[in-house]
Parts: C-alpha cells; structure tokens; sequence
C-alpha cells in the first residue's frame, strides 16, 4: 500500500517497529483502523516521539538538545517541498503529508514547543499546565482527524464539544506523565503544577527525593481519579462513525486501566513505569478487534495511491517567526485620528451587538446576505478602531443560538462568509488574539477546525482580545454552568450551600472572559437579547440607531468616549451627593 520504493519500505517498517516496542497501546490502537491508513499513524507517531526523543536526552546539554530539536524542524522545513529525506522517519512523514495532503503548519508551535521544553517546565496552576499539554496534543491529534477526513470516513473524527474533547486529552497528558513519573524524577522534572503540590504539602519534597509517603501516596490517588474522570467522557463518541468510536472507547479503556496499574503500584511507581497486565490489554482489545472490523467492513474508503504526481503544490510546514513585529492597522480612509484616551480610562471590555444587516440589505432591494457580507468589512473597521485605541477586550455577538430558525440559505450564507473570513485571516498581520465562545455541536466540523486552529495559532498575541460569539446563548450559558456545578457537587468536590459568585464565574464556558464595562448595540433595538448575562451586570448600556454595515470605528470611539463621561458605581454611594444607583 505504500509503493515499490525499497528505501521508503524501509522507513515505514521503522515506523511501525518503534511504535510497537516504545509504546505497544499506541501500536494496539492502530491495528484498530484499516491497513490503508496505519502506515500514516505509524509516521505520525514515530515523527512527534522522534522530536520527544531528542528534547529528553539527558546525555546532552540543554543547549545541545534544543539545537538537535530545531535541526530536526529546520530538515523538515527543507524537505517537504522536495518529496524526500535521507532521514527515515520525516522521510515517511514528507510522504505522508503528501499522500494524504495533510496541512503541517499547525505542527510547527507543538514541535517548537518541546525545543523550549528543553530548559525545563514548571506550571503555577491547572490552567497553565492544560495550555502546555494541549497545545502539544491537540495538533498532532488534528493531523489523525483529518487524515479520517480524507478516507472519507463519513462522520468526521471530532467530539461534540471541544470542553469534552480538551479534556479528554488532559486525561491523556495526565495519565502519561504519572505513567512515567519514575523517568522524570530520575531526570529531575517534575511536570505537575504547583497548585496540586501545594495542596498535598511536602509532596514535592519527597517526589523530588523519590520518597514514597502519605503525602505522595495521597497526591497520586487524587491525580489519577482526576485522570480518570477526564478520560471517562460519556459523550466522547455521540454521533461518530463507529470506527473511530471503538478507537477512543479503547483507548479510553486502555488509560483506565493504566491508571489501574498506576493506583495499584505503591512506592514502585516512584522507580518503574507500571504496565497493565497481558490479561487485562486481552480482555480489551479481544472485542475491540472485532468490532472495529464489523465497522471497518462497512465503510468504502477513499485511498490515495502511493505515489503522487510529482507537479502541483507540495506540503509545507508554515515557519512564523518566534517574534512577530505586528504592523499598525490602516489609518481611517477620511484621515481622522483617535481620540486620545487614558489607558485608565478606557473600558476593559466592550461587547456588541451587530444589528441591521439584513434590513440595511433590504432598504437597497439586495438579498439578506449582502447586508452580512457588508457587515463583514464593518467588523474589520471597528477591530482597526480598538487597535487604534488600545482597547484590550472586543466581543462581537456573530450568530446566536436562536439565528438557527432563520432561513436555511441565510443560515448557509452567513457560515460561509465566516468560514472565508477565517480563511483570509483578515487580522493575520495585527497583533489580535482570536477567540471563540458558543457551541461546536451543530457548526460545520470546518468551520470548528478553523475556529480553533485561529485560537491556537494566535493564543501568544498580547494586544486586541477578539472573541466571536458563534452558535451562543446566554441562557444556554448559564444552564451549561449550572450543570457544570451540578456534576462538581455529585463528585464531591463543591458543597452546594457553600457555592460563590467566584465559583460559578469559574464554572462558565469561557472562564476568562472578563466582565462587560460597555454593551454597544446599533440598529436601534434596546434590548440585550441573551447576550452574555453574566459578563454584562454591570455593563453601561449604548444603543445606537444606525445599522451595523454603516458603521465604522468612529462610531466605535464615540461610543467609548462617551462610556468616559459615565459614572460607575456599582450600588456604591457617589463622590458628589446625588441619588443612589
């Protein structure tokens, strides 16, 4: 299935060979898929631990073993375009790539990430230690959705929910790092965040000097019925192809029962990586086998030949540079200037509501659509307008949950129009971080793809906080956190009459969204229409009469201009007399 060239053959056995000795799961997993595709995973695999190898070599300096790293990326980089390399393993990963015609730039910041791992890592708190470990996973587990995507699978590998999803990899990560907890210590890296140390005090002490105690002992229970809980998604394969549902309900299984080994390994963990017994891998992988060839048996798969031609566009692996020299945006066509506002004084946050595209299409006899498109080149006017101001946080409601029971081809033109201004990248030059609130579920798995690839590829930008409200309800905010507590309290980690505003705050699907300081609203509508209740309890209200394709980042500065003229007090006696809020 991969050709007559020998040298190529060679390479792919490698692959497959290492992926069997260093890590027989991995392997096991792969034989769940068809034959045409497990040489691909065996590359991918063999790829990302290759670049792991190199980063963990402790025969050698930091500095050497991070200039082995970026050596390794810098041959790739090279190679890609020419179909071919004289190393084995990006030699099956150059012709994967091409084969499949998969996308590796989203590699690029996972493999220079374990470039910086080289100096070492230490995490302050949970959220720091996810964003390392999922910004090492997420790609490389994007590479095997689409290589599915590309066989033609007809339910795209993808979960209903990136929390689920996310958090499922955070079980991975976890379960990985207690399963190697013996190597790390010995290496003196100890990858878990201070905040669950401190929790168990003198835990890292005796970690550090591999000493088994109550402390510890007491640490790696609550770390692995926390790995546990990520890994036991009841919704991880809702609506999948059965195929890649036996892969992650076996994978699932095989953690647990990792974990299992893990719980049961007392001091020994803190010296030999603990395994599950032969018997326990049997009793899962049995079943499994079979039904993934029941499912496999029923699916026509789309196989590319082994050799593509060698004229058209080649895989590359977009290299950005380490430091980005943003430009300014474009100064406004009328030759206005900003108005000069002291940092102090500006909002922190404003959100918008975008109203008037359809009617400003329909004042000019065009279809509703046209008003969307011209709406479009208002969000890039406003986005240059907070640029120009420096204002930190701009949230826009882009399409809210009850915009579904519009009509279909507007539904379909404006999920379009999003998915081609992601594409574009209109911000690609700005210093602008892209984020996304709402649900995955009922988008198009493109669309979602894009989404978070924009989040990632951007999530190191310090200026403009752009968040696109896509597929977002307050009231289903709300009910999502509520249920996040709910399951929070039956675990017995919160007691409900002991819940806080900080608690549920914590609990929202977007945790670091700061508060709203001004809700801006055009199209001449007062109301709020279930956007961000929580965020904008204490927002100052603007409301304005012209609709949104008519507005420009004036409109922008006035409205923050006159936030500036306004009294916040918050139920708080004024410093002049006057009348409470």
């Amino acid at each position: 299935m991969i050709g007559d060239d020998p040298a190529l053959r060679a390479a792919y056995r490698l692959c497959r060979a290492r992926t069997r000795r260093q890590d027989p799961a991995e392997y096991a997993l792969i034989q769940l898929v068809p034959a045409p595709l497990r040489p691909a995973l065996h590359a991918l695999w063999a790829a990302a631990n290759a670049l792991d190898d190199l980063g963990d070599d402790r025969t050698a300096p930091a500095a050497a073993r991070a200039a082995r790293v970026e050596e390794w990326i810098t041959a790739l980089h090279r190679e890609l375009p020419t179909g071919t390399s004289p190393d084995p393993i990006r030699h099956t990963l150059v012709h994967t790539a091409a084969r499949w015609r998969l996308d590796l730039s989203e590699l690029h910041a996972a493999m220079t990430q374990v470039q910086d791992d080289t100096q070492g890592r230490r995490f302050t708190d949970w959220t720091a230690w996810r964003t390392w470990g999922r910004d090492n996973l997420l790609p490389w587990f994007g590479q095997v959705r689409t290589l599915f995507d590309r066989a033609g699978v007809p339910v795209a590998l993808r979960l209903d929910t990136r929390e689920t999803y996310e958090e499922f990899l955070d079980g991975v990560r976890l379960t990985d790092i207690l399963t190697d907890l013996s190597a790390d210590l010995a290496q003196g890296d100890l990858l878990l965040p201070d905040e669950v140390l401190d929790s168990h005090p003198g835990s890292a002490a005796d970690l550090a000097h591999r000493r088994w105690s109550p402390a510890v002992s007491a640490l790696i229970t609550h770390l692995t019925g926390l790995a546990r809980q990520w890994v036991t998604q009841e919704t991880l394969s809702r609506g999948m192809h059965p195929g890649p549902a036996t892969v992650l309900h076996t994978m699932a299984a095989l953690l647990r029962a990792q974990l299992d080994a893990i719980d049961t390994a007392g001091p020994a963990l803190l010296h030999t990586p603990p395994r599950p017994t032969p018997l326990i891998r049997a009793r899962i992988l049995a079943p499994a086998r079979a039904r993934a060839t029941l499912a496999w048996s029923l699916t026509p798969l789309t196989v590319p030949p082994a050799h593509q031609p060698t004229h058209g566009r080649r895989p590359t692996l977009t290299r950005p540079a380490r430091t980005t020299a943003f430009r300014p945006p474009p100064p406004h066509p009328s030759g206005e200037r900003p108005p000069e506002i002291p940092s102090a004084h500006l909002p922190a946050h404003v959100a918008v509501i975008m109203d008037g595209n359809g009617r400003w299409a329909q004042q000019r006899g065009l279809p509703r659509h046209e008003g969307h498109r011209a709406g479009a080149t208002a969000v890039r006017e406003v986005v240059h307008g907070a640029l120009d101001i420096g204002l930190r946080h701009l949230t826009l409601y882009t399409f809210s949950t009850e915009n579904w029971h519009r009509d279909a081809e507007e539904v379909d033109a404006i999920l379009d129009l999003l998915r081609r201004e992601l594409v574009d990248d209109p911000f690609r030059d700005l210093d602008v971080r892209l984020g996304w609130h709402g649900r995955a579920g009922r988008l198009p798995p493109d669309l979602v793809d894009l989404l978070h690839l924009r989040e990632r590829t951007t999530r190191t930008r310090t200026g403009l906080t752009l968040t696109m409200c896509i597929d977002y309800g307050g009231r289903d905010e709300i009910t999502r956190t509520a249920a996040a507590l709910a399951r929070r309290t039956r675990a017995g980690h919160l007691d409900p009459d002991l819940i806080t505003e900080d608690d549920f705050a914590r609990h929202l699907p977007r945790p670091d969204l700061p508060d709203v300081d001004l809700l801006w609203r055009t199209g001449g509508e007062h109301r709020v229409s279930n956007f961000l209740p929580w965020h904008t309890a204490y927002a100052e209200l603007h409301f304005t009469p012209g609709l949104w394709p008519d507005t420009d980042r004036r409109d922008l500065w006035q409205a923050v201009t006159t936030y500036t003229h306004r009294q916040r007090r918050h139920g708080t006696t004024p410093a002049a007399a006057g009348p409470l809020d």
